[in-house]
C-alpha cells in the first residue's frame, strides 16, 4: 500500500477520531480521555504552537494514519508523537510510515528526529531500529531514540 502525506493545516482531528477505535486511544495516548475528545487533544496534546500534524492516506485517498511532529530543542529537532495506523494499513507499512515521517520532518527544516517508544512494543521498536534510529536511553519502560536526518540526506 502506498501512503501519501497530507499536512493537517486546519488542525482537524475529526478524521483521527473516525479512524481511532475507543479501545486504542490509551495506546496512542495513555493520558487521553475515552471516548476521543477533540477539544482535549487541542488543549492538552496538540496545542503547542510548534506542533504540526499529518494524515497518511491510502491509494484511494482515505485517511488511514496520523502522526504529529513537535518542535524539539529548537526548530532543527522534531519529536515524533501520536503515531497511529488504522488496522487496514498495518502489516508491512512501518518502513513507508517512517519514510513519510522523515519527509515531513525534513520539509519542516529538521536536522534530526527524536521519539519515545515503549520497550515492550517490539514491532515498533524494531521498526525504528531498522529505519536507522539509534537508542539513546531507556527509562521507565520507554526507549528514547534519535535519527540524524542530515546524515540520511547526504547518503
Amino acid at each position: 500500500m502506498a501512503l501519501t502525506l497530507r499536512r493537517n493545516r486546519e488542525r482537524d482531528l475529526e478524521p483521527l477520531a473516525a479512524m481511532l477505535p475507543d479501545e486504542e486511544i490509551p495506546l496512542l495516548n495513555p493520558n487521553a480521555k475515552v471516548p476521543f475528545d477533540e477539544m482535549e487533544w487541542h488543549r492538552n496534546w496538540l496545542g503547542d504552537r510548534g506542533d504540526v500534524s499529518f494524515y497518511l492516506q491510502d491509494d484511494a485517498g482515505r485517511d488511514v494514519g496520523f502522526f504529529a511532529l513537535r518542535e524539539g530543542i529548537g526548530p532543527e529537532v522534531r519529536h515524533l508523537t501520536y503515531v497511529y495506523l488504522a488496522h487496514e494499513a498495518r502489516g508491512g507499512a512501518a518502513a513507508e510510515l517512517n519514510e513519510r515521517v522523515e519527509e515531513a520532518a525534513v520539509d519542516l527544516g529538521a536536522l534530526s528526529l527524536t521519539l519515545k517508544v515503549e520497550v515492550d512494543n517490539a514491532p515498533a521498536h524494531n521498526a525504528y531500529i531498522s529505519a536507522g534510529y539509534e537508542e539513546l536511553s531507556r527509562r521507565q519502560g520507554m526507549a528514547t531514540m534519535r535519527l540524524d536526518l542530515e546524515d540520511r540526506q547526504a547518503a
